[in-house]
C-alpha cells in the first residue's frame, strides 16, 4: 500500500535551515558575547594587577633608599660618638647630676637609634615583610610621639628648666680642677673661648672655684698664661648661658627648618611604611615574621 505523499512529507520532513519558526540554525550571539566580554575583563584585571606590583615595586625602593641614607646618617654619627668616647673621655659633661650625659654618650644613644630604625626600614622594604614593617612604623610612631611630649613639657616648664640648668651648671664648676673631670674642664675651656663668655651667669662665679679674683685662662679677652688672675677688664662679662640662649635665638630659624625637616621625614617614613604594608596585604601575598 503506498503511502500517500502527504505523510512521506511530514515523515522524512527535518527543520528547515530557512525556517523562521525554528532557532535550531540559528548562529549563537551569546558565546562571542561571552568570550569578549571575558577577555576585556581578563585584561584588565591583568593590567590593574601589573599597575598594583609597579606601585608596590617602585614604594619598596623608594623606602629601602630613604631607609639606606637614614642607616648611613646613623652609622656615621655612632662614628663620631665612639671617638668622641674614646679620644676625648667624658667630653662635654656639664652635669653633675647626669654624669652620663656626656655629648659622646648622646651621640651615640641618637646613632644607635636611627641605625636600628633605619635597619628596619630597609629590611622590611627590600623583604617585603609585614612584620618589619609594622616594627618600623612603631618605632616612628613612638619617636614623635616622644618628641612632641619633650617640646610640649620643655614650652611649659621653660622657667623651672632654666633654673635647674644653671642651678646645675654653677654646681658642676666645683669639680673644674678635679683629676676626674677633665672632659669637664675640657668643655668649659673650649666654650668659652669660642663663646667669648665666661662662668655660668658671669665670670663672678668663678670665685668661689679658683679662688678670688681668679678665672680661666679662656675667660681672657686675650687669651695668655696667667691672664685670668686679678684682671678685670680682660675677661668677657657675658655669662655662657646667656651667650647659649642667644645663640639659640640668632639660629632659631636654621633651627626650626631642621625641625621640620626631621619631622617630614619621621612622616615620610610612617606613610611609607604603612602604605607598603597595605600593599603587600592587598596582594595576599604571606610572609613569615
Amino acid at each position: 500500500m503506498e503511502k500517500s505523499s502527504s505523510e512521506d512529507s511530514s515523515i522524512h520532513r527535518s527543520p528547515s535551515l530557512d525556517s523562521k519558526d525554528s532557532d535550531f540554525a540559528k548562529p549563537s550571539t551569546s558565546g562571542r558575547q561571552f568570550g569578549s566580554g571575558f577577555t576585556a575583563g581578563a585584561f584588565y584585571e591583568f593590567k590593574k594587577c601589573n599597575m598594583a606590583r609597579g606601585c608596590l615595586c617602585c614604594l619598596k625602593y623608594m623606602m629601602f633608599l630613604f631607609n639606606l641614607i637614614f642607616w648611613l646618617c646613623g652609622c656615621g654619627l655612632l662614628g663620631v660618638g665612639i671617638w668622641l668616647s674614646v679620644s676625648q673621655g667624658n667630653f662635654a659633661t656639664f652635669s653633675p647630676s647626669f654624669p652620663s650625659l656626656s655629648a659622646a654618650n648622646l651621640v651615640i644613644a641618637i646613632g644607635t637609634v636611627i641605625m636600628v630604625t633605619g635597619f628596619l626600614g630597609c629590611l622590611g622594604a627590600i623583604k617585603e615583610n609585614k612584620c618589619l614593617l609594622l616594627s618600623f612604623f612603631i618605632v616612628l610612631l613612638i619617636i614623635l610621639l616622644a618628641e612632641l611630649i619633650l617640646l610640649i613639657l620643655f614650652f611649659v616648664y621653660m622657667d623651672k628648666i632654666s633654673d635647674s640648668a644653671k642651678k646645675d651648671l654653677k654646681e658642676g664648676l666645683m669639680l673644674y680642677n678635679t683629676d676626674d673631670n677633665v672632659g669637664l674642664k675640657n668643655a668649659w675651656n673650649i666654650i668659652q673661648a669660642e663663646m667669648q663668655c665666661c662662668g655660668v651667669n658671669n665670670f663672678t662665679d668663678w670665685y668661689p672655684v679658683l679662688g678670688d679674683n681668679t678665672v680661666p685662662d679662656r675667660c681672657c679677652t686675650e687669651n695668655s698664661q696667667g691672664c685670668g688672675r686679678n684682671s678685670t677688664n680682660l675677661l668677657w662679662k657675658t655669662g655662657c648661658y646667656e651667650k647659649v640662649m642667644m645663640w639659640f635665638d640668632d639660629n632659631k630659624h636654621v633651627l626650626g627648618t631642621v625641625g621640620m625637616c626631621i619631622l617630614i621625614m619621621q612622616i615620610l617614613g610612617m606613610a611609607f611604611s604603612m602604605t607598603l604594608f597595605q600593599q603587600i596585604h592587598r596582594t595576599g601575598k604571606k610572609y613569615d615574621a
